[in-house]
């Protein structure tokens, strides 16, 4: 089992019990160094409270049960606005929303996309209405999809 779906297993019933949930998990390396990352959401939105007390509990755990035999640094953190959304439960509650779409190539000469999610569908495409224009990215195509927030 992967080390993130071993974190977020364990971790699920603590983070619930905080009053949020749990939106990621990811392990990363960046530089010479690694993370672990879980990142949280909660109606309302998460505050620093939230990730210190969720940290503090979820420590302890990460030592007993040793998932990563190597060095690196735990963080807990809010999902933030600018989210990305990556799992087709991700899609469904943000339908309708503003996003960002960023491709691996550039399509019609162009990397990125700003829009409003209007489907995604079971192999993991995406259409936007982008301006004036309706656009299907595939699942190939996208790197990463976030949501927007225009200030």
């Amino acid at each position: 089992m992967k080390i993130t779906q071993q974190v977020w297993e364990f971790s699920e019933p603590i983070v619930k019990a905080h009053g949020c949930e749990i939106w990621d998990v990811e392990y990363v390396r960046e530089g010479a160094d690694w993370f672990l990352r879980i990142y949280l959401d909660k109606e309302g939105g998460v505050d620093i409270n939230d990730c210190e007390a969720i940290s503090r509990a979820i420590d302890p755990i990460l030592d007993e049960k040793d998932p990563i035999p190597d060095s690196y640094t735990f963080e807990v953190c809010s999902a933030g606005l600018e989210r990305t959304l990556s799992r087709p439960s991700d899609f469904a509650k943000f339908m309708g929303a503003d996003i960002t779409v960023k491709l691996y190539q550039p399509k019609d000469g162009c990397k990125e996309y700003a829009g409003v999610l209007k489907d995604y569908d079971a192999e993991g495409n995406l259409t936007a209405e982008v301006g004036e224009k309706t656009v299907t990215f595939t699942r190939q195509e996208v790197a990463n999809v976030r949501l927007r927030v225009d200030f």
